[in-house]
């Protein structure tokens, strides 16, 4: 058995240094800046420089305000840009998982991208600082799944990176408020047993989907950009067993979108 994965059986998680290309990750963080850096200039009229940090993110708060349903849609827009989608295939990221135990890994969901701030986050919602939890739950696959989590932007307690309860993954599936997005684990636990991880740019954490842990909490003013992969072993016996179940569920809305959208006069035009 490789060291790596006897720590990762035995602690849950491995946060590696520097195993991403940072120039691949700002490519990533880059495209999602410029995706939103659009819809900015259609919602508040501005341009914006991406590479002016506390500029660029101000300019994420004010359209977060004026057009909160052109954010959200831009949000799920930037999580599918084929630099995000490339880097969860990339051959690097598989031979990892395969060290850990999986040894047949498939994708359990889509690539997701994730900016957490306390700004851009409506009535009190705390969806920018998930609770203690265990990402099993919203993914149902093999027992052995496993999650990858970095962050595009240096991260550290101050910016909310993640907090782990080393060991936890062995300590069952715990009773939690919902198996949504946002369900946190109801019984107590010590604040004292979670370890606050630390990251630079390139490093990432891979973790057993039943780790427990929790988003840190985001003082700065800052956005914390980070990234999440998950991925199921098709090998694992139960998973099998279960008929690789599913939890994930992606649909079209059932209805336009934009109503009366688009006429025929704009088609001719596209394609004119």
């Amino acid at each position: 058995m490789s060291t790596l994965r006897e720590q990762f059986n035995k602690d849950g998680y491995i946060l590696l240094r520097n195993f991403l290309d940072k120039e691949e990750i700002n490519v990533i963080y880059q495209e999602a800046r410029k995706i939103f850096a659009t819809q900015i200039k259609h919602v508040t009229g501005k341009t914006v420089d991406i590479d002016d940090r506390d500029g660029f993110e101000n300019a994420m708060f004010e359209f977060f305000e004026k057009d909160f349903n052109a954010f959200v849609n831009t949000g799920k827009t930037v999580q599918h840009t084929f630099s995000l989608h490339r880097l969860g295939l990339d051959p690097k990221i598989e031979n990892l998982l395969k060290e850990v135990g999986l040894s047949n890994p498939i994708i359990g969901a889509r690539a997701a991208m994730q900016f957490n701030s306390r700004f851009l986050s409506k009535d009190g919602s705390k969806h920018w600082k998930l609770d203690a939890h265990q990402d099993w739950r919203t993914g149902q696959g093999s027992l052995d799944s496993a999650v990858i989590w970095f962050p595009m932007v240096d991260a550290g307690a101050d910016i909310g990176a993640l907090q782990v309860i080393p060991g936890s993954h062995k300590s069952g599936l715990q009773e939690s408020s919902t198996s949504g997005y946002q369900g946190g684990i109801t019984s107590t636990l010590k604040e004292t047993d979670f370890l606050q991880t630390e990251f630079k740019v390139g490093d990432i954490l891979i973790f057993s989907a039943f780790l427990i842990h929790q988003s840190g909490n985001n003082i700065t003013n800052n956005i914390r950009w980070s990234v999440q992969l998950r991925y199921n072993n098709l090998d694992e016996p139960t998973f099998i067993e279960r008929g690789y179940p599913m939890a994930y569920i992606y649909k079209p809305e059932s209805e336009l979108v934009t109503p009366d959208f688009p006429t025929t006069n704009q088609l001719v035009e596209i394609f004119s």
